[in-house]
């Protein structure tokens, strides 16, 4: 698990970590009516007739898993949740980063995971759902975020769903050109609202950093929430790691996403179809929010400063997950990083922003599917048996 250090070398959380923001609300408002007008249109505009979510679009598998809690959490990481041992039934769906669902070589190799714990005690922070008894993590596959605050996410929001966007056929290399330099003349200058000692280059840069990432196996990444979250008495991030012994095992490793339309799917459906997998569950306290800020999340937190310590095992059992039914039951989960209790709080004003976004996210993708929305609370409800 690595050394840990003492409770008193941890920040505790108190609720002056997070930053008022007098625009929040407003800012709020417009990303949610951008986010229901891209919803809306992507029932023709995808072109599978289905709306979709409009971040993490394309799914690529719904897993059965099992979350242990472990024994022997030194008391500071062994928060909440994670203070309890024992062993929860769990589903991991496995998506694209991005808002659209075309091939994996136009939506880059930034993926994601949603988490979902079964039979968690304690009432939930949404209050449309407070006894469902589950916890979710969502989590994306880089140690930070693009976004710092709510008013930067209105304008970059709509730069975000243009990445994935199939390229007109007959576009010339000069207008490919073009474009990219409006895109990263609007994505610093706020499409030209900012003062200059407001542009947004720390979150540019960070944005650069996603398109590095590389196609690898979907169980060979490592996850994280980005953003902070209250830990108990103290303030975390959280990350899922593949566990080595098993990712030394996988065998359709690094991905040619020039080769074929989908690889991602492709790859995750054939390892788990021979064998099970592991990740381990991890938690970084914070120990100087001058280093580990809450609110800039374009922020690494040091590893030197505070290590990942392991606290529960995240095991994927053999199974099958290649067929249509499988995408079916996917497409039909939510995830949202609200659905949890009190003591894992998300903190912060983008992870503030998630709770109504994902929320109403949810409710209207439902509308249009004509699916039921309602929270399982097993796993023989997720998959029927």
């Amino acid at each position: 698990m690595g050394e840990s250090k003492m409770p008193q070398d941890f920040v505790r959380f108190s609720p002056d970590v997070e930053r008022v923001d007098d625009n929040f609300e407003k800012s709020l408002e417009a990303v949610i009516e951008n986010m229901k007008q891209h919803i809306k249109r992507s029932v023709e505009a995808e072109g599978i007739q289905r709306a979709v979510r409009d971040a993490h679009a394309k799914g690529y598998g719904l897993a059965r898993a099992e979350v242990e809690i472990l024994a022997g959490v030194p008391e500071p990481y062994g928060q909440g949740i994670y203070g309890e041992p024992g062993r929860h039934e769990a589903i991991v769906r496995f998506s694209q980063g991005t808002s659209h669902t075309g091939a994996d070589r136009f939506l880059g190799a930034g993926v994601g995971i949603g988490l979902k714990i079964f039979g968690i005690d304690g009432e939930t922070l949404l209050e449309d759902e407070p006894d469902s008894h589950t916890f979710d993590y969502a989590m994306l596959s880089f140690p930070i975020f693009f976004v710092n605050n709510i008013e930067h996410y209105v304008f970059i929001d709509p730069l975000f769903q243009s990445l994935g966007m199939v390229p007109p056929a007959d576009e010339s290399p000069e207008e490919r050109r073009a474009k990219m330099y409006r895109f990263l003349h609007d994505w610093v200058t706020g499409k030209g609202t900012l003062p200059p000692e407001e542009w947004a280059w720390k979150e540019l840069g960070a944005f650069l950093q996603f398109t590095q990432i590389k196609y690898v196996n979907l169980l060979l990444s490592t996850y994280w929430t980005m953003g902070s979250v209250r830990h108990g008495d103290y303030i975390a991030k959280v990350r899922v790691a593949p566990v080595q012994e098993f990712a030394d095992r996988v065998v359709q490793r690094t991905l040619d996403p020039s080769a074929q339309e989908q690889v991602f799917r492709p790859a995750l459906v054939a390892e788990l179809r021979e064998r099970p997998y592991e990740f381990d569950i991890q938690v970084q306290l914070c120990t100087d929010l001058d280093h580990m800020p809450v609110e800039d999340l374009t922020v690494r937190w040091s590893e030197t400063l505070s290590p990942f310590v392991t606290v529960a095992k995240l095991r994927l059992p053999q199974q099958d997950i290649g067929g249509d039914d499988n995408l079916e039951r996917m497409d039909a989960t939510s995830m949202t990083p609200w659905r949890v209790t009190e003591e894992h709080r998300p903190l912060g004003n983008i992870m503030r922003a998630r709770k109504e976004i994902y929320r109403q996210s949810s409710i209207l993708r439902h509308q249009l599917n004509d699916q039921v929305r309602k929270e399982p609370s097993n796993l023989a409800e997720v998959f029927g048996t």
